[in-house]
């Protein structure tokens, strides 16, 4: 005769899986995301806002809007930690721009070359232009391309385009970017004869107010084209025209390395002084009152602005967004608190706040601009 099981279930298997919780801190936010049935799908800045408590990386694209807004609106004056009577720039008038109310974060930039390539430049150029950075850090593709769109487009292909084929035609492929081959040669013939003029100024020009003579620096290199090309499409017309630093450490790493290797066979002697960049990188990085990163991508502009972070004890601000993994131990893929520990990014402890954003930088920071820089600005306006 069969005989019923035993309807209770086994304690350690009940205990196990209806194990208690512990209440979790008061004020713990609770997931919760768009309600389109209330929320304005026109209204972007709702919508970003209501990204916060939605988890994974919507929580982490809240968080760097916060962490954005507050680079863009720290004054020293407002800071807790101010006193006006140790700052004799205290009883300046506050038109002064030595005022301490006029005293902001100083926002280094950072991004890789294909970025530069893609339609983020306008992005990037929007904040340049308007001098919502103070510095940036790029690559060789980062600076050439920027003036290489001037004398030439870059067109929209696809992916999956054949190599062999595109280079029969003169084609050059950046992801499911065309760049025509002739862009290249029209960035020789502009660039060249400004070589030339490069190489005949640096025997003749006078010495620098310390005394040493004078020499090019990428940063010279990037305001001299910038104010050459004479366009106000180009980020780094901008950056010349509004004194923006353009630091770049890989400048050989691309076509204007190119073009610098074809005219030391031309009119050798052109040299290029790295050390006089990381000295002026770093002091900016040291005197800045307070100091915010933006990085896009990763490589050499993301070690570079982070490296120079290190020589103030670490950024107060930082915000990553690329798509990198640290399994690899790389520094691209790096999270910030990797950051941390080399002293390049402050800790929480110490009124560090940083986040990284696991994303294509073309899709989410136009977003992230928008709610930030762009809102203010068309506030004002």
């Amino acid at each position: 005769m069969e005989t019923h099981a035993d309807a209770t279930a086994p304690a350690a298997a009940q205990a196990a899986v209806l194990m208690r919780s512990e209440p979790l801190p008061e004020g713990t936010r609770q997931v919760h995301g768009p309600d389109f049935d209330k929320l304005d799908p026109n209204n972007l800045s709702a919508l970003m806002d209501s990204m916060a408590s939605i988890g994974f990386q919507g929580t982490s694209v809240s968080e760097a809007i916060r962490i954005i807004e507050r680079m863009r609106t720290w004054r020293l004056s407002e800071d807790p930690s101010y006193n006006p009577q140790n700052d004799e720039n205290a009883s300046l008038p506050p038109s002064d721009p030595q005022h301490p109310g006029n005293t902001k974060c100083t926002i280094f930039l950072g991004y890789t070359s294909n970025l530069i390539s893609s339609g983020l430049r306008e992005v990037i150029h929007f904040l340049v232009k308007h001098k919502y950075v103070s510095a940036i850090v790029t690559t060789a593709g980062g600076v050439e391309e920027d003036f290489i769109k001037c004398l030439g487009s870059t067109y929209l292909g696809a992916f999956h385009l054949d190599g062999a084929t595109l280079r029969k035609r003169g084609l050059n492929r950046i992801g499911n970017l065309l760049v025509p081959n002739d862009n290249y040669c029209k960035f020789e013939d502009w660039v060249m004869p400004i070589l030339d003029a490069m190489r005949s100024e640096q025997d003749t020009a006078p010495r620098e107010e310390n005394g040493e003579a004078f020499a090019w620096t990428p940063s010279r290199i990037i305001a001299r084209l910038g104010h050459e090309i004479n366009d106000e499409r180009s980020v780094y017309y901008w950056a010349a025209k509004n004194d923006i630093p353009v630091f770049c450490p890989a400048l050989t790493d691309g076509s204007l390395g190119d073009m610098i290797y074809f005219h030391s066979y031309k009119n050798p002697g052109l040299t290029v002084d790295l050390v006089r960049d990381i000295r002026r990188l770093n002091d900016l990085s040291v005197k800045a009152k307070k100091a915010g990163i933006i990085i896009l991508g990763g490589g050499v502009c993301k070690h570079q602005i982070a490296n120079a972070m290190l020589f103030r004890n670490g950024a107060d601000y930082a915000v990553y967004i690329n798509t990198g993994q640290e399994f690899d131990g790389s520094d691209s893929g790096a999270r910030p608190d990797e950051a941390v520990s080399w002293g390049k990014i402050k800790s929480h402890a110490n009124g560090g706040e940083s986040v990284k954003v696991y994303c294509d930088a073309t899709v989410i920071f136009p977003l992230i601009v928008a709610a930030t820089f762009a809102k203010a600005h068309h506030t004002r306006s």
